[in-house]
Order: C-alpha cells, then structure tokens, then sequence
C-alpha cells in the first residue's frame, strides 16, 4: 500500500510542476462558466418596436407606456401603414405593432366588423427565429392584462426558472463538458505519454501491480476535477444566480460518479491510442463534438431526428445534464433520477472492464 501511495505523491507532484496543465485544468472551467453565463446567452433582453395607430386613443396610448415601462421592451415612435416593411428590414427595429382601427371598441368585448380584422397585430422579423419566438412572447403577454383581452388569456406559471435565464440552462451542459474534457483527456495523455517515452515500461516492472499503477496516475486528475466541481457550483450560485434548489449532497454523489465515468473513458482512450496528438484528436475531436450537439447542451434532444435521439443515448454527457437540471433547478432528490444513475453505472462497469482487458493484452 505503501508503493501506492509513493506513486500517487509522485504523479501529483508531476501534475503540480507542470503548470501550462495546472493552467489549463484549473482556468478553462472558470472561463467557460463565466463566458456561457455572461458574454453567451440567449435571452431578448431589448425588444425595440414601432406602432401603427391609425387612432391614437387614451387606450393606445396607455399600453404603449405600459410596454415602454417594461425593461424588455423600448418604444421607437409611430409610424404608418406603409413604413412596416422598411424598418424591418433597415433593422431599426424587431417589430411593429399595429392598433386596429377600431381598438377602443374591441378590447371592450365588442365584434369586430370583419371576421379577418383583430384589435392589434404583431408584425416581427423572424430572420433570427430564436428572437423572434421570444419577441411575439413578450408581446403576447405585455397584451394579455390590457382590457378583456385579461379574461379569455390563460393563466400562465412558469416554474423552477420564471426569468427564462440561459444560465440555468448552460451551467448543467458546461459542467458535462468540461469533466468529460479534464478527465477523459488529461487522464489519456498521460497513460499515453509514458508509454510513448518508454517510462511505462520501467513503472511495470515495479512490485506494484499494474492496476494499481494506472489507478495512482488517474486519483491526481480525479482530485483536480473535485476542486473544478467545488468552483463551478460556488460560480454558478453566487455569481451566476443558478439555484441549488436539491440537496447538494446528492448533486456532488452523482457528479463523482460522472467524474468516474470520465477517467474510465479517458484510460479506454489511452488503450486504443499509441501517440500524444492521436489521444488529444480522439478525446477531444470526438467526444467534445457528441457533448455539444447530442447531449442537450445547447439544443433540446426531443427536438432531434430519431436516428440522433438513439445515438445521443451512448454519450454520457446527456444522462449527466439531463440528472444535474433536475437536481439543480427543479430541486428533485438523487432518488429521483436513479434512472441516470444506473446508466452512468453500467457505462462506467463497462469501460473499465474494457479498457482494463485491452490494457492487459498489451502489456502481454
């Protein structure tokens, strides 16, 4: 046990001399949190609109300050009928609500005098659908407490996240990627640098087994990414404003398990890779791709082909996010996502069994 715990006092002196990787390892995660919760984000915070009033009635007039008071909304001025098009496509604006004729009398209950003919109209350019879809939101609902437009509007609570910040939803995925990334691919260069200098070979011959000498090069990496776990929450609450509505406990048992999952996926990596740069190519080409588009990182997999859906079921990233939302922003316990627990489980159990049979035939 003695022999272990050299080699493991060894490795974490290496690690700590090195510090182009102690850089790296601890600087990129506080980067991406604070670049995908501030500088990236996909919220409508400044929706500037005209309006077309062919009368500008006490009721127009009313909601047009109601909207103008609202922080995601800033009133540019009326406009005609015919101007519509042009400022739009000018870009001075993102939409143009337009007051029927007849507002006063609409909103009151009365019927229109065409069946085609409604109290307002939102025109909004949908070049960029995500604005868009925001936009005629915001609009709908800066409408619904005007006059009896109230009664027939439903109820609408939104849960868990009422602001709709992106935060909340980017600090799940980052988490998935950036331990995927520490681990998996720190953990392959180094098993990979040793074989590749031939040191590997010098380790082997030592009393200890060779299992335990590959475990003394992971516990280092893994320590690393528990300090990486402890930062990213402690950003993410005080910085970001993302609840830790769940208990912690259970979101931090759950993260070690993925974190376990990563160093066996980054010893399977060094088995399958002779070179450095093939190791690099391969943990981080090919798993940082699947992680941002399949796993639910930045786009919804219900929204995906099924061919997608059915492959995005072997990335782990995605059973990770999809847990850590639940237990950071919907406030369920660990028991509730046991589901993910047993698939992160059996990935682990089978990539270490792997990458442990290959690890010993070559060795053979």
């Amino acid at each position: 046990m003695s022999g272990f715990l050299q080699f493991v006092k060894k490795e974490t002196l290496h690690i700590l001399r090195d510090r182009r990787t102690m850089l790296v390892v601890l600087l990129m995660p506080v980067v991406q949190i604070l670049l995908f919760g501030f500088a990236i984000s996909t919220e409508v915070n400044n929706i500037e609109f005209f309006a077309v009033a062919p009368h500008r009635t006490e009721a127009v007039r009313q909601q047009i300050e109601r909207m103008s008071a609202n922080p995601y909304f800033t009133f540019k001025g009326y406009i005609g009928q015919p101007d519509i098009d042009k400022v739009l496509r000018s870009g001075r604006a993102a939409a143009v609500v337009v007051f029927a004729r007849d507002y006063d009398r609409l909103i009151e209950g009365a019927a229109p005098d065409r069946l085609d003919e409604a109290a307002v109209q939102f025109v909004l350019d949908a070049s960029n659908p995500n604005n868009a879809g925001t936009g005629l939101t915001y609009l709908q609902s800066a409408f619904g407490s005007a006059g009896s437009v109230a009664v027939m509007a439903p109820a609408v609570r939104v849960l868990y996240n009422p602001q709709m910040k992106s935060s909340y939803n980017f600090v799940p995925g980052i988490m998935g990627l950036i331990f995927i990334l520490i681990c998996a691919m720190m953990t392959s260069v180094s098993i990979v640098r040793e074989k590749e200098s031939g040191t590997m070979e010098v380790l082997l011959v030592s009393p200890v087994r060779p299992i335990w000498i590959i475990s003394a090069k992971m516990i280092p990496y893994f320590l690393l990414s528990c300090m990486n776990l402890t930062i990213i929450l402690l950003l993410a609450h005080y910085v970001l404003g993302v609840p830790m509505s769940g208990p912690v406990v259970g979101l931090v048992a759950f993260s070690l398990l993925y974190l376990l999952l990563a160093l066996a996926l980054g010893l399977f990596i060094s088995t399958v890779s002779r070179t450095q740069v093939v190791a690099i190519i391969i943990s981080g080409m090919l798993l940082m791709l699947p992680v941002i588009m399949l796993s639910g990182m930045l786009f919804p997999v219900e929204n995906m082909p099924g061919i997608l859906q059915a492959l995005s079921c072997v990335v782990p990233a995605r059973w990770y996010i999809e847990a850590v939302r639940k237990m950071m922003i919907a406030g369920l316990p660990l028991s509730a996502v046991w589901q993910e627990c047993c698939i992160l489980l059996a990935m682990t159990v089978v990539l270490v069994g792997v990458a442990l049979k290959k690890f010993n035939d070559k060795l053979e």
